[in-house]
């Protein structure tokens, strides 16, 4: 089945496509935010892990950024959650400020539905060309100057 997003390769619009950002701290997620919509995406938040589900389940975003310490449930139960039913399919990047060894990222990596793992604190512009790349849009045109 050949999606929207395939015809688009590379040159979607980020405006089409929804991030939830689910982050439990307050100034975290006014970095996130800030970063998704300066580069055109739609945002939703959710601050702990059953709202993320219900939001994940209800909106079916095209991405979730995901904290991976949060409460009710934590981030890797919800990463698993995700697994299951219409929205096995939504892409997520797993977001940790805790110090981890070498070899978790390649453990989470496994998980069908985890695209990326970034470490805390984000780097924006990181951050966006991963956005980009995963969501197969293109950045909004910089105004040329005259």
């Amino acid at each position: 089945m050949a999606g929207k997003e395939e015809k688009c390769a590379g040159g979607g619009n980020p405006g089409d496509k929804l991030i939830l950002i689910v982050d439990d701290g307050e100034s975290v997620w006014d970095l996130l935010y800030y970063v998704v919509r300066r580069e055109g995406f739609r945002t939703e938040q959710a601050a702990d892990g059953k709202e993320a589900l219900d939001k994940a389940r209800l909106l079916r975003p095209s991405l979730i950024l995901l904290d991976l310490m949060l409460p009710r449930p934590g981030g890797y139960e919800i990463l698993r959650e995700l697994q299951d039913g219409d929205t096995a399919d939504i892409p997520v990047v797993l977001l940790s400020s805790r110090g981890m060894d070498r070899s978790t990222p390649e453990i989470l990596k496994q998980e069908p539905n985890l695209k990326d793992f970034m470490q805390k604190p984000i780097s924006p512009p990181a951050l966006a060309a991963r956005l980009h790349a995963l969501l197969k849009t293109r950045p909004r045109a910089k105004k040329a100057k005259e």
